[in-house]
């Protein structure tokens, strides 16, 4: 199994550091291994664990639900319904912030269009 240094691995996951030992501190990613000078192993198991935490992270999940879906992952197979719950949930959540986005895109182009409109009447 390959293992990485919390340098690689912030750099593969294009976080700090910082972000890393925050993740840690909360549990969000558990049993990480230590070198003989204490240092932080990430194995590809804890690495595709952070790239969820992560994606859940980037689309607005509160850091209680991410450390309520690790805690269902490290109870096993008997938490799998309620994992897939919270993530049919969350997928909801983010499809209606979505489309608030879109329509609110569609202001801001009415705004941009009325403004071109009008910059261009005043160069005529």
């Amino acid at each position: 199994m390959n293992y990485y240094s919390i340098g690689e691995a912030a750099a593969q996951l294009n976080v700090p550091e910082s972000t890393l030992r925050f993740y840690e501190k909360k549990g969000l990613v558990t049993l990480i291994e230590r070198d003989e000078a204490g240092r932080r192993l990430y194995s590809e198991h804890q690495m595709a664990l952070l790239r969820t935490v992560m994606c859940l992270k980037n689309t607005n999940m509160p850091i209680s639900d991410i450390q309520q879906y690790i805690n269902w992952i490290v109870e096993g197979d008997s938490t799998i319904e309620k994992r897939l719950d919270m993530m049919l949930k969350h997928k909801q959540a983010v499809l209606d912030e979505i489309a608030l986005m879109h329509h609110s895109l569609d202001g801001i182009e009415e705004k941009i269009t009325r403004y071109t409109n009008k910059i261009q009447e005043a160069l005529t």
